[in-house]
């Protein structure tokens, strides 16, 4: 069983998408872990603000078998597959990293790279998994965290229940 590590976003409807999302993918994949639930402004276009949060799940599907799948779950909350990189989202499932893959993986790229570009993905991966090593550099996210400086980039995590009223932290 492979661990990976899923970074989702949404800033439609977000509540209602993220809890969802999370719904459909402990029941494709079972026990999942979460980080805390982050707000954070769009990046890269003018839009509603983000719910962002990281996800560890185990799976024995293969990296391409994964990306079907969350494609499938993205789908099915209304994502069209095209749309511009920089949009607003109903469901933005990731894959940041699938056990300790490194390079292009059935078309995908491992680590993503946005572990170590954005905020709103890096700090919920730390508060997941600090101890963890990025596959690529090696490095603790926790002392990634603490490295990283990310000028305006800001975030703050908010009070988020999933499911029936548990909360994530």
């Amino acid at each position: 069983m492979a661990e990976v590590f899923l970074s989702l976003g949404s800033n439609i409807d977000r509540q209602h998408n993220i809890h969802s999302g999370l719904d459909a993918l402990a029941e494709r994949f079972g026990e999942l872990r979460l980080s805390p639930v982050y707000e954070s402004e769009a990046v890269g276009f003018k839009g509603s603000p983000f719910f962002n949060l990281v996800v560890a799940l185990h799976t024995e599907l293969s990296v391409g078998e994964l990306a079907g799948a969350l494609h499938d779950i993205e789908r099915g909350h209304g994502r069209v597959r095209g749309e511009k990189k920089f949009a607003s989202r109903t469901l933005d499932i990731d894959i940041l990293t699938y056990d300790d893959a490194v390079g292009e993986v059935d078309g995908v790229k491992l680590p993503r790279g946005e572990i170590l570009k954005h905020a709103f993905v890096l700090r919920p991966l730390a508060d997941l998994a600090p101890e963890t090593r990025h596959p690529g550099n090696g490095r603790r996210y926790r002392e990634l965290l603490a490295e990283t400086d990310f000028k305006g980039q800001r975030l703050w995590q908010v009070p988020f229940r999933w499911p029936d009223g548990e909360a994530t932290r």
